[in-house]
């Protein structure tokens, strides 16, 4: 099965961002997610992890995707300057693709011209958007998530409130409240969790294949 989503990934890139929307893509809605980088490489992210993609960006298209995940980076600047990257995300901008960039990765929409025209927001310093021409500083929103258009854009800190934007705008019920705690007090009943009679029986069909091991 072809996989209707996509991360982009680059020399350390933000798990914990994305994440929250990455693992309900998966293990709520069991969609396959494709890996893309430039090269067919291990990139390490910002929290140590290391992996491999499915495909480089010569052996894929914004096109080939309903969404497009950009997770954020502490150092833009190799992904900014990565020319293979840059022109992957320039061919995308007649896509349908909804793309969800978050954190400091706007600046490379900003870049592949995706941004052109349209408000955004993101999580890097405002002194690169002064630094870089391409930034169309009076279309940045100061806001935690926006939507414009077939992008989403969010700062790293609101990863929830970005999942839940980006999933809502791909037809996902996550009910509401998704993932907020709001601080709630919860009673022993609430935090005490049961599968199913159907998920605990797969679970002891599955237990008895480890026990004959």
């Amino acid at each position: 099965m072809n996989a209707k989503y996509a991360v982009l990934i680059y020399p350390d890139f933000s798990l914990q961002e994305i994440t929250c929307l990455t693992s309900c893509l998966t293990v709520w809605f069991e969609e396959k997610i494709d890996v893309i980088a430039s090269e067919k490489k291990l990139y390490a992210s910002e929290e140590g992890f290391s992996i491999m993609p499915d495909k480089t960006v010569d052996e894929a298209e914004v096109s080939d995707y309903e969404c497009l995940i950009l997770p954020g980076t502490i150092f833009p600047l190799a992904p900014l300057y990565d020319d293979k990257l840059i022109d992957f995300l320039k061919r995308g901008k007649e896509a349908n693709t909804l793309i969800a960039s978050i954190s400091s990765s706007p600046i490379l929409l900003s870049k592949a011209g995706l941004l052109k025209g349209k408000d955004f927001t993101s999580g890097y310093f405002m002194q690169m958007a002064e630094t870089f021409s391409f930034v169309e500083k009076e279309h940045f929103v100061h806001k935690p998530v926006v939507e414009d258009g077939n992008i989403i854009t969010g700062i790293g800190m609101f990863f929830r409130e970005f999942a839940e934007k980006v999933l809502n705008r791909l037809g996902y019920d996550v009910g509401e409240g998704f993932m907020d705690t709001g601080g709630k007090e919860y009673t022993e009943e609430e935090l005490t969790f049961y599968w199913s009679e159907e998920d605990y029986k797969e679970f002891l069909e599955e237990l008895k294949e480890y026990e004959v091991r």
